[in-house]
């Protein structure tokens, strides 16, 4: 990964401009805009498919390596408060949850160059500590020498007196019954501790750092980076221009008073009846109005040190959610130069397109989205590519799980760009993975490299493909049936709603549409309402609850819970900030996917892939079209690129009590599933044997055909490996030919059957 890089934007129309970011090991690399149309480099499909494009910056570029800088914290433009204060006090109510891991800036103005400022620090030995440096080789750090614990509230202070030099620092541990780790102190007196120190020494404000909060300013040659990046969260931040005493301090939690007053941030001021207007804005209360900016997106709408439990919506009680949670990992906009700039040229096909940049034997993939002119469609078919659920596995670290070797039935294949992700922390987290204080990932932004949405990936999850080449197969299924399709995302969906898809006859899905907004899935309700006709091209769709900021398109937030999660938001902590709506999946918000599709998620086993057979409610003779050229006894998908079938991975089921219409028709159902096959975490009520595969009934995906209102339809094929079989034997076999023939259908304006039935799903087995 010697040349990476990222663009400002996934989806571009014509005549727009697109900008690329680049790093590179090497002084010098070319650019070429390619096509891409397939992606899997199986060597029994049919190969990677990439077409240049002519373009005006298919050139030679000089390189320069660009670093990427991790941790979230807060900054401020107005400094000069921070610079003249002689005295002064720092305080805060501050939940630590790596104190061991050494150094950590709390409120700092801490020049590690000059050793001059003043800060509020986690010390190397875990304790609360200020330090002090007058820039001339003069330090003074006073600790408390009572190491902190994580996951539990302190009150955390200090105080610098210029006339006598006098220090001290005060932590105290605030535990109620809902707030932390315990309900009762437990020897909690024993991390009460108070220091006092006279020193001889003033601090020299005037440096070259600005304050921060959560971490220490560092300058470099070229330009600036922070250390000592804080875990943890924190909770009404003060400063002072006097040394106040601990009763003043601690009455300035909730109530920061008169002159001596420099900043009384309020981290819930910000928030309205529908989340944070602004997320990344923070407010001072007091006088001076000192606001500042959070960089890297730490998390917002965190329970607080006076959390109570009554309130689970951050919206309803603000005043307990003053916290902000802060990560030593978190990153969601690398910050790069831009290297070069396109203009999208007016008449390029709608479709999925790629910066490829290369040095020698190095190279990369910046992919983005073409798609038409805002209301001025190009064919009657929109491919709608899943963007959302792209960003929730970007730079995902499967291989890192110690139990993936039980989920996938077998040892993950690692790629190249996998054990790269492993050393490099910085190129920032999926919503899969952890913080490094155990803490679940709710960010991620497009603004970074994505080493796994390129093509030529393999992931290790799947037998072979997982996500954006996976989708590259019906992409290429697409092309070389010279069906007509324009590309837009789910995140033009979310913010252009049904309008989007108002010009279009056909809409179709990807392969795992998993990540959805509540616009997004209002968008396809509505297209299915007026007769628009829909195609739901894989599993395991409709179900994270997402949103994307109104005011930075890039970045998507999602929180989890009640679901098969890679983790679980803590207590008060499910609504998400940007929005304040409840997270978590949209069954739990009366929302589920076989409202959506007639199908929902059941199963997965990321082992070997299986097959579809007809049921006998397929042979209706309103349904023949659909198998028109297919014989009724055959096994539908018994091969394909992802694990061999077209039924695999991930696997939906007919389920008319979560909204299945009653008038849905099973026209296929998998069989065969292997013991690695199980149901999802929310399919059960107790864990117990005999739920796999091979002995549970209900581990199948339910392939479903039926009418909509005013001429519409739904089609779902509730599989994920489905679009993997769409090649096999050059293009001509059941899967592809069973898919043609429903496409086509659609596509014409004649009206569709509504089938009259009164089978449940439970009877195919």
């Amino acid at each position: 990964m010697a040349i990476t890089g990222y663009t400002d934007r996934l989806s571009v129309q014509p005549s727009q401009k697109i900008k690329f970011m680049v790093s590179s090991d090497q002084k010098k690399y070319k650019t070429e805009i390619v096509h891409l149309v397939h992606g899997d480099s199986n060597p029994e499909g049919p190969g990677v498919k990439i077409y240049s494009v002519d373009a005006d910056v298919n050139k030679e570029y000089d390189g320069r390596k660009q670093a990427i800088h991790m941790g979230s914290y807060i900054k401020f433009d107005n400094q000069k408060h921070f610079e003249s204060v002689k005295s002064f006090s720092l305080q805060a109510m501050i939940y630590p949850t790596t104190p061991e891991l050494g150094v950590q800036g709390i409120l700092t103005k801490w020049s590690p160059n000059q050793n001059s400022g003043y800060g509020l620090f986690i010390d190397e030995k875990g304790c609360l500590a200020l330090w002090i440096g007058d820039g001339n080789g003069n330090i003074e750090k006073v600790s408390t020498n009572e190491p902190l614990i994580a996951s539990t509230w302190y009150f955390a202070s200090c105080s610098y007196n210029a006339e006598t030099g006098k220090i001290t620092v005060i932590q105290e541990s605030v535990i109620t019954k809902t707030n932390g780790r315990f309900s009762l102190p437990y020897g909690a007196e024993k991390m009460n501790v108070s220091t006092e120190k006279e020193v001889k020494i003033q601090p020299q404000a005037a440096n070259e750092a600005p304050f921060i909060i959560a971490s220490v300013f560092q300058k470099t040659d070229s330009s600036h980076k922070v250390i000592w990046r804080y875990n943890g969260k924190i909770d009404r931040p003060r400063m002072a221009n006097a040394a106040l005493t601990k009763e003043e301090m601690s009455e300035w939690i909730e109530n920061p008073s008169g002159d001596r007053v420099v900043a009384a941030w309020d981290f819930a001021e910000g928030i309205t009846k529908k989340g944070f207007k602004e997320l990344e804005k923070v407010y001072d209360k007091g006088t001076n109005q000192i606001h500042g900016e959070a960089v890297n997106h730490p998390s917002r709408a965190m329970t607080g040190y006076n959390w109570t439990s009554e309130e689970q919506n951050f919206t309803h009680a603000p005043e307990q959610y003053g916290a902000i949670h802060f990560h030593d990992d978190d990153m969601t906009d690398a910050k790069w130069d831009v290297d070069f700039e396109w203009t999208v040229p007016g008449n390029l096909k709608s479709g999925v397109y790629a910066a490829h940049v290369y040095a020698g034997e190095d190279e990369d993939y910046i992919v983005f989205f073409v798609r038409p002119k805002k209301g001025k469609p190009t064919a009657k078919t929109a491919l709608i590519i899943p963007t959302a659920s792209y960003l929730a596995y970007a730079n995902n670290r499967f291989q890192d799980i110690p139990l993936a070797q039980l989920m996938f039935g077998r040892a993950p294949v690692v790629q190249q760009e996998d054990m790269y992700l492993g050393e490099h922390a910085e190129f920032g987290l999926s919503t899969y993975d952890h913080h490094n204080d155990g803490s679940g990932v709710c960010f991620s932004s497009s603004l970074r490299p994505i080493l796994n949405m390129r093509p030529k990936y393999r992931h290790n999850l799947s037998p072979s493909l997982w996500q954006f080449n996976a989708d590259l197969h019906l992409v290429d299924w697409l092309t070389e049936k010279d069906i007509d399709f324009d590309v837009i995302t789910d995140q033009d969906l979310h913010f252009e709603g049904y309008e989007l898809l108002s010009h279009y006859r056909v809409a179709i899905t990807g392969s795992h549409p998993e990540y959805y907004s509540g616009p997004m899935l209002d968008a396809v309700e509505d297209f299915q309402a007026n007769g628009g006709r829909f195609m739901y091209m894989g599993s395991n769709g409709f179900y994270w609850v997402v949103t994307f900021d109104p005011n930075n398109p890039n970045l998507m937030e999602v929180r989890k819970n009640y679901g098969n999660q890679g983790w679980k938001s803590k207590p008060g902590e499910i609504h998400l900030s940007i929005t304040g709506e409840q997270g978590s999946i949209w069954k739990h918000r009366g929302r589920a996917p076989q409202k959506v599709c007639g199908v929902g998620y059941v199963a997965e086993g990321f082992e070997v892939s299986s097959y579809y057979r007809r049921t006998e409610d397929s042979h209706t003779p309103e349904l023949d079209w659909i198998f028109e050229g297919i014989s009724k006894d055959e096994k539908l998908g018994d091969f394909g690129l992802v694990g061999g079938g077209a039924a695999g991975l991930e696997l939906d089921i007919y389920d008319e009590d979560l909204g299945t219409p009653s008038h849905a028709v099973i026209i296929a159902a998998s069989e065969g599933h292997t013991n690695v096959y199980v149901p999802v975490a929310e399919e059960l009520y107790f864990n117990i044997p005999g739920l796999g595969g091979e002995e549970n009934p209900r581990v199948r995906a339910d392939m479903v055909y039926y009418a909509t209102p005013n001429g519409g339809a739904v089609f779902s094929t509730a599989s994920i490996a489905y679009c993997g079989s769409l090649s096999h034997d050059n293009y001509d076999n059941n899967i592809s030919r069973l898919t043609e023939n429903v496409l086509r259908r659609f596509l014409k304006e004649e009206p569709l059957p509504y089938i009259e039935k009164n089978k449940k799903a439970e009877t195919v087995n």
